[in-house]
């Protein structure tokens, strides 16, 4: 099977037993995206996955605001936060992969959100736009130019990893049916595609790749 070229890498998005059907903070239909996902990786050379990786008592846990309820929103960092139900505690059955998802490809793991007091989408950088995970170090060390993104959630995580991938210079595509998002509320999803379309990113299939 012949590689996808251009120097690039295949992201897996947060593809966690917490965002999938049965998890605490589930992703409709988001086991649909691992199937589709493994039949993408060995068209790559490099695939990075990363995972959602929060102590006890993260900040975005609704559990740990007095009187608050998962969905909530408070000011954090002058900036609306949601207010999660607690997911992807190290050491809990919801921080593990999919067990369908093959990991024997997967170069590099991104754990991301590990700051108690910070939360984190991107798979770049934490959300207070100044603590980098390390990734995009890493990925301009091996000469890569292009990401294609996948995983969950399509309107969280994979937006704002595209979102931070464009702004650093990456040649960037999310495989929209390798990914699901929460769309809340309705329609949210197709504008903050729109959104990164207008900034260069292309959203294509898994069929442009495979055939």
């Amino acid at each position: 099977m012949n590689k996808v070229g251009g120097k690039s890498v295949l992201i897996v998005t947060d593809v966690q037993n917490d965002f999938c059907p049965g998890g605490s903070l589930p992703v409709p239909r988001g086991d649909e995206v691992v199937p589709v996902i493994n039949g993408l990786m060995g068209r790559f050379e490099v695939v990075v996955a990363s995972q959602d990786w929060h102590p006890i008592g993260h900040i975005s846990f609704a559990s740990t605001h007095s009187g608050r309820q998962p969905f909530d929103t408070i000011q954090l960092m002058g900036e609306e936060q949601i207010l999660w139900p607690d997911h992807c505690v190290p050491g809990t059955a919801g921080a593990e992969f999919h067990r369908d998802l093959d990991i024997k490809p997967i170069v590099l793991i991104v754990r991301k959100g590990w700051h108690k007091g910070v939360d984190s989408y991107s798979t770049f950088f934490e959300n207070d736009r100044r603590t980098p995970t390390g990734l995009d170090s890493y990925l301009k060390g091996l000469g890569i130019l292009k990401v294609y993104l996948t995983g969950l959630a399509q309107d969280f995580c994979v937006y704002y990893s595209a979102k931070d991938a464009l702004h650093l210079g990456f040649e960037t595509c999310v495989i929209e049916d390798a990914t699901r998002g929460l769309d809340q509320p309705p329609g949210s999803l197709e504008k903050k595609m729109r959104e990164l379309a207008a900034l260069g990113l292309y959203l294509i299939r898994s069929d442009d790749l495979l055939t």
